[in-house]
């Protein structure tokens, strides 16, 4: 909770703002302040009383700008929210303050069909821009299994990867992100247009070093998704696989695998249960013969389904909407992130061979630096952070880089090592450290 005085004369100044919504009711409070942290038990117990002291909506640029001059007067914590599908808890108030809302800002305001780049405003959702985009014969190159919902100023915010990392690697990769418009949070805020250089210290930063009112986008030509399965009885010969579908020279949107155990609990989407691994792929038309003369050398079954369905597709089973689905069928389960060591089997066996029955394997093709590799989203069964402590470092001694979601910062969430640069940027934007505290630990 804010200091009282601040808090009440900057709530006496927001009212005679237009072009804000101020809400204040507790439940609608309590709604804007999580996101999806209870994947994780260790989150959940951090953060589940957080709460926004007041909820803003803002309609226009203008309305943000005075937001942040008020916030910065009186000192008042701003957390920044798109859709709120995020799991680390990057739209938490941990500090309370205020959580503002960025839906109203969703236009698309400039697309060239030279480059393909499109400019966009942070509350587009991802599913809308993703429709327009096909219109004009392009597609978003990264998109997260929560596509559908998650907005695009979220994303690129909070998120790291998901569908599309198999060809196009991950958000921070140079060549995705081509140019912000930001606000600041100082006496006087400043609008201003940064490069592609410039940008990156707000990339992936959880809204702690600028407030993003638009943002200029790669895309790739479009292209319509074949969905194929690939049922394994051994799980070495899936990873073979994937390794082999990923690496080919095809047009490959998605590589998937998941093992039987979780086929057998998530929605059947992805065709009957065989009581087998299964590896999931988005391919283009032209690929598809190819995955066929791939797996011709292994006992497997190849099962085209089709172009993408518009709905309860292959996608919605991968990344952490496969999480999403055990955890609907057992909330015991939660997960972790990490890109796997190789040989990837090693690792996988070294893991199997203590933890048993407590970890699921859910992997996923990646493109690192260039080299294609194998991220894992393996289920874990929860018993206490004890437990799951013991586990991480058992993946960090076989040399498994983790993502750990089970933290609150930018940092220990994934770069691994205080960015400067994205220091230098809090401090050139947001001197007073307003933005979402306590999530950048360079900062702290």
């Amino acid at each position: 909770m804010t200091e009282a005085t601040n808090y009440n004369q900057f709530l006496k100044d927001l009212y005679s703002l237009q072009d804000l919504e101020i809400i204040e009711h507790p439940s609608e409070k309590k709604r804007f302040s999580r996101d999806f942290f209870n994947y994780s038990p260790v989150l959940f117990e951090k953060l589940h009383q957080c709460c926004a002291d007041v909820v803003l909506r803002p309609k226009s640029i203008k309305a943000i700008s005075l937001i942040a001059e008020a916030c910065y007067k009186y000192e008042i914590p701003l957390t920044l929210r798109g859709s709120g599908t995020g799991n680390y808890g990057q739209c938490v108030p941990i500090e309370g303050g205020a959580v503002m809302l960025m839906d109203s800002f969703k236009k698309i305001r400039e697309f060239d069909p030279l480059t393909g780049q499109v400019t966009v405003e942070p509350g587009c959702l991802l599913g809308n821009l993703d429709s327009y985009l096909a219109n004009e014969g392009r597609q978003l190159r990264l998109i997260p299994s929560t596509w559908r919902n998650a907005s695009v100023g979220g994303f690129i915010s909070g998120g790291s990867g998901g569908i599309g990392s198999v060809r196009w690697g991950f958000l921070r990769d140079p060549g995705h992100l081509k140019e912000l418009e930001i606000l600041t949070v100082e006496e006087k805020p400043r609008l201003l247009k940064l490069d592609e250089i410039s940008s990156e210290p707000i990339n992936h930063a959880y809204g702690t070093n600028g407030i993003i009112t638009a943002l200029t986008l790669a895309t790739a030509p479009f292209e319509e998704w074949h969905e194929i399965t690939i049922d394994c009885d051994d799980f070495s010969q899936a990873i073979a696989l994937i390794k082999s579908c990923s690496s080919a020279a095809i047009n490959i949107y998605l590589c998937s695998l998941l093992e039987r155990r979780i086929i057998e609990n998530i929605p059947n989407w992805s065709g009957d249960i065989t009581g087998k691994h299964r590896i999931l792929i988005l391919v283009s038309a032209d690929g598809i013969n190819t995955l066929r003369k791939i797996t011709s050398n292994y006992n497997v079954i190849f099962n085209n389904l089709g172009k993408e369905k518009s709905s309860n597709g292959l996608r919605e089973l991968t990344w952490n909407h496969t999480t999403l689905h055990m955890r609907a069928k057992d909330s015991n389960w939660t997960y972790l992130q990490m890109l796997l060591p190789q040989p990837e089997l090693d690792a996988i066996d070294f893991i199997n061979n203590k933890w048993g029955d407590n970890i699921l394997w859910h992997l996923e093709s990646v493109r690192q630096q260039g080299e294609q590799r194998i991220a894992a989203l393996p289920l874990v069964r929860w018993k206490d952070k004890e437990a799951l402590d013991n586990l991480i470092s058992d993946f960090k001694k076989i040399g498994a880089f983790i993502f750990n979601p089970h933290v609150i910062t930018v940092e220990d969430g994934g770069l691994g090592t205080v960015d400067i640069e994205q220091v230098k940027a809090k401090r050139n934007f947001d001197p007073k450290g307003l933005l979402n505290p306590r999530k950048l630990k360079g900062w702290i």
